[in-house]
């Protein structure tokens, strides 16, 4: 039983720690290859949300497009942007790039093809999505999808801008 209980507490601080935590330096690829070094992600002191993603998840698509028919409003709002981070593997991700360019998302596009942002960050279903503050603060995440989602997302970002 203290096993259990020693393992439960550490659990709850682990993932109460990265929860509120910044956002770790994992390097992750643009859509042409090139490496990028998430610890560098920013928003020019405003919001931003990241989204893991991958092109075989349904809920993930519904989501990206749910978001995308509201995105415009959101940035003219509160300038939010957002940074959508595929999943796929090496199998698959091959797919990601023919697939954003055939949709209309304004959003950035990165490939985690070994999962290294993925783990660094506790992702373990997706869609898995995240909303940081101005100064790379964790202040909220959600994971899985349902209509609506989005809204409650947006509410949280608009908390986040009213306070600045």
């Amino acid at each position: 039983m203290k096993i259990i209980l020693t393992t439960f507490a550490f659990l709850s601080l682990a993932f109460a720690a990265n929860a509120q935590g910044k956002v770790p330096s994992v390097s992750v690829q643009d859509l042409a290859n090139k490496k990028i070094d998430t610890g560098s992600f920013s928003n020019d002191g405003k919001p931003y949300i990241i989204n893991f993603w991958a092109t075989w998840c349904a809920p993930c698509k519904r989501e990206l497009q749910a978001i995308a028919e509201k995105y415009e409003g959101w940035q003219e709002k509160t300038g939010v942007k957002l940074i959508a981070i595929s999943i796929d593997d090496s199998r698959s991700m091959a797919r990601v790039s023919p697939y954003v360019n055939g949709q209309d998302w304004d959003f950035e596009f990165y490939l985690d093809p070994n999962g290294d942002f993925k783990r660094a960050l506790n992702v373990n279903n997706i869609p898995h999505t995240f909303l940081v503050d101005g100064n790379g603060a964790i202040v909220y995440q959600h994971n899985n999808y349902e209509p609506g989602d989005e809204n409650e997302l947006f509410k949280k970002v608009l908390e986040l801008t009213s306070k600045n």
